[in-house]
């Protein structure tokens, strides 16, 4: 068999060291094909999982949805299968898979694909469907048997901090040095977070076109309560009334109206984030999107930046009518009333 990643051991205490790693474990990735007894088949990818580690154990019992885990930790030759994976298999915990590797064995008659029977012990859900559908976990020595490894594939880390990771990778590479090299989770789905910030940004005009669409509705609003209160603007100036109280005046009622429709599109809009966060309404179809609803989540920075537009986008509205209200003359006004 191969070598794979010699000395594992040396290489996780090392990065463990480093300041923001959570966790850091050894892992096999090998790709197989599973089939049934019923004549069901599917490829995927299997992953050795080191259930010596506290915080892989603790992510797997999350990710549970049926069967136990305690087949896999007591190193018997059970499998976990991802829920679409099972799914698409037809099995449940309890039937058999039988796992074929590309990696073959020279004998007399030729290549021979090494096949090897597991027991069901359960099926997992990460919420991903591109992981769901091709997954399936191994305890590592059962794992490195499969795959034909003295060693493992590499490590996986987690991180207290999961945006610290590029600073982490760094400080991974310069701990260990050639040959070693990190792929984070940031460099794996580049395309999809490419494709997000776009979308992010078209969302962000298209809030702020509807937000022009309600300045203006100010404008209208205060352009007709000047015309239809000329008469008392004409009065109140006639009796001692100074230009800049009166367009203060129409100012205030316009930002009134911007800050009071600001406030409440805030809290009807982080009302609509807790409910989708919790009870899933939106929900997407998993296998194109790769995840089966739509998560929504405000940062500090997207919110100051509407609210900011919003009410930048209120005092703009604001002013003509208000300027132009301060501008009434009372002679002028009252001499057609």
């Amino acid at each position: 068999g191969g070598a794979g990643l010699a000395d594992p051991g040396a290489v996780v205490a090392r990065i463990a060291a480093i300041p923001g790693v959570r966790s850091a474990t050894p892992f096999v990735h090998q790709q197989a094909l599973f089939t049934t007894p019923g004549g069901g088949s599917h490829g995927g990818l299997v992953r050795g999982i080191d259930l010596r580690t506290p915080a892989v154990v603790q992510d797997i019992r999350s990710q549970l949805r049926s069967g136990t885990l305690e087949p896999v930790e007591r190193g018997e030759p059970a499998i976990l299968l991802g829920r679409e994976l099972a799914r698409a298999l037809g099995v449940l915990p309890g039937d058999t898979v039988t796992v074929i590797s590309p990696k073959g064995a020279l004998t007399a008659v030729g290549m021979v694909p090494k096949m090897r029977r597991y027991t069901v012990a359960g099926t997992f859900e990460v919420g991903m469907y591109e992981f769901d559908a091709s997954f399936a976990y191994l305890a590592l020595p059962v794992a490195q048997e499969f795959a034909g490894l003295a060693g493992v594939t590499g490590i996986e880390v987690k991180l207290a901090d999961a945006f610290d990771a590029k600073r982490v990778g760094r400080a991974v590479v310069a701990a260990l040095g050639f040959p070693y090299w990190v792929r984070d989770w940031m460099d794996m789905n580049r395309s999809l977070f490419a494709a997000l910030q776009l979308e992010k940004l078209a969302l962000f005009v298209i809030v702020t076109i509807i937000v022009l669409v309600a300045a203006f509705a100010i404008i209208g609003h205060l352009v007709l309560l000047v015309a239809e209160k000329r008469k008392e603007i004409g009065v109140l100036k006639a009796i001692g009334a100074s230009r800049q109280s009166v367009t203060a005046t129409f100012f205030a009622v316009g930002m009134a109206i911007g800050v009071a429709g600001t406030v409440a599109g805030s809290v009807v809009g982080l009302l609509i984030i807790w409910v989708q966060n919790t009870y899933k309404v939106i929900r997407l179809a998993s296998d194109v999107y790769q995840i089966d609803y739509l998560p929504m989540k405000l940062t500090l920075s997207d919110g100051l930046m509407v609210v900011g537009a919003t009410l930048f986008l209120s005092f703009l509205a604001t002013i003509i009518p208000a300027r132009r209200a301060g501008a009434l003359e009372p002679v002028d006004v009252l001499r057609y009333e």
